[in-house]
């Protein structure tokens, strides 16, 4: 998983993360809706859960590689 993860390019990562973030841009990106729903308590439905991971995978995939690269 990490040689994976180590060939992926920052160039190309980085803005897919934020293209992901910031998605839909109007009228509010999902990643908030979903985050003001958990912190609500009212994410309980499987397809809310899915799309905050969804939109959260690029992201999460940054820190991974950021942290891989500081770790060697």
């Amino acid at each position: 998983m990490w040689t994976v993860l180590d060939k992926i390019s920052y160039r190309v990562i980085i803005p897919l993360a934020v293209l992901m973030l910031l998605a839909p841009f109007r009228p509010m990106p999902h990643v908030l809706e979903k985050l003001n729903m958990l912190l609500n308590g009212t994410l309980s439905r499987p397809v809310d859960i899915f799309d905050l991971f969804f939109h959260l995978a690029p992201a999460l995939l940054v820190l991974l590689k950021l942290y891989r690269s500081f770790i060697r």
